[in-house]
């Protein structure tokens, strides 16, 4: 049987942890055993124990330090042993039961990997403006850059084949993860799908943790990796 890993980076996520847990186990997904890996980033608000009575079920590996959800999702990456790979936030901004819709494609052979868009058809008031039109920025560029008709780049919801991911060197710490891990996947010549999720976005005093930088930060991203790797 094939097996589907979801990496779940975690950073003071007290009280929202274990109900995105209940909502992850619920999901079918196309009948694959699931492996679920949390990647603590040193957070100091109790997050950790809860995440030590939940060692005997889940995979839960810790930074001795605040490193960045890039950080952390290398770290899933370098522990990781499914087929497919998806990647969930452990907040509430994201409903796990689109996943079956998503990992279907690439289970099925019709893509290589798929991106959860926030954008295909949905109103945009569930975004802060600043978020929105940073994301159509970024994601504006990386289609320019790269020659793509992308819609959401800076999505959390991103299924991989695990193959594309073997050998790749994820040098971003914070979110310019997300374009880095794009540019490298639209250079690998992948097969690109975006399908439609439900987002309900959070804003910075209910724990949202990008920033203005980051998106400045995602932009030249996106530039230095379309010529180095």
């Amino acid at each position: 049987m094939k097996k589907i890993t979801v990496l779940i980076p975690v950073y003071n996520e007290l009280n929202t942890l274990e109900i995105i847990l209940k909502k992850v186990e619920e999901t079918n997904l196309c009948g694959l055993e699931k492996e679920i890996i949390l990647i603590d980033d040193y957070s100091t608000d109790g997050t950790r124990d809860i995440l030590k009575k939940l060692e005997s079920k889940y995979k839960v590996l810790y930074h001795d330090k605040n490193m960045g959800k890039g950080a952390a999702l290398k770290t899933g990456f370098a522990n990781m042993t499914g087929d497919i790979v998806i990647i969930q936030d452990a907040d509430l901004e994201y409903e796990p039961k689109d996943y079956e819709n998503l990992v279907k494609e690439v289970y099925e052979g019709n893509a290589d990997i798929v991106y959860g868009s926030r954008l295909m058809g949905k109103p945009d008031d569930s975004f802060i403006w600043t978020h929105l039109w940073g994301n159509r920025l970024i994601t504006f560029v990386a289609n320019i850059l790269y020659g793509q008709k992308l819609t959401d780049i800076e999505t959390c919801y991103k299924v991989f084949r695990r193959e594309l991911l073997d050998g790749v060197d994820v040098k971003s710490h914070r979110f310019d993860f997300e374009p880095e891990i794009t540019a490298k996947m639209l250079k690998k010549k992948a097969k690109f799908m975006e399908l439609p999720i439900s987002y309900s976005g959070r804003g910075h005093d209910e724990g949202k943790k990008i920033t203005w930088k980051d998106g400045f930060g995602a932009i030249w991203a996106l530039i230095k990796y379309r010529f180095v790797d």
